[in-house]
């Protein structure tokens, strides 16, 4: 089964961090995509950018409106995804534990993928 592992993070947090940590950090996720794809479970994910570059697009009375900004206002934003394939969630979750982001107070929302 593919899970999506959501990853949200304070976005304050990563742009107070300095250079050094921010290199370090990006290491971790290195080691954390090579360690899954040992394992043969990656299957794909992505940073994404900044939450303030995100576009919101609704309607209303049948009329596309679009809004500047991400969907929810919150302290944590959606900052990048993984795709994974295991054959348990107990595994999907475990792998969720090891996401750098853990260690520093992000959450890690873990969905099973639909497959169409």
């Amino acid at each position: 089964m593919k899970y999506a592992l959501l990853i949200y993070d304070d976005p304050k947090a990563w742009a107070d961090a300095d250079e050094a940590s921010r290199g370090a950090m990006m290491e971790e996720y290195s080691k954390f995509w090579d360690d899954l794809d040992s394992k043969g479970m990656i299957r794909g994910g992505q940073q994404l950018a900044p939450h303030t570059s995100a576009t919101v697009v609704s309607a209303e009375n049948g009329t596309a409106l679009t809004t500047d900004g991400p969907y929810a206002e919150t302290k944590e934003q959606l900052g990048g995804f993984f795709v994974i394939e295991c054959d348990t969630l107990d595994q999907a979750l475990e792998a969720a534990s090891n996401v750098p982001s853990v260690k520093i107070g992000g959450k890690i929302e873990v969905r099973p993928i639909v497959e169409m």
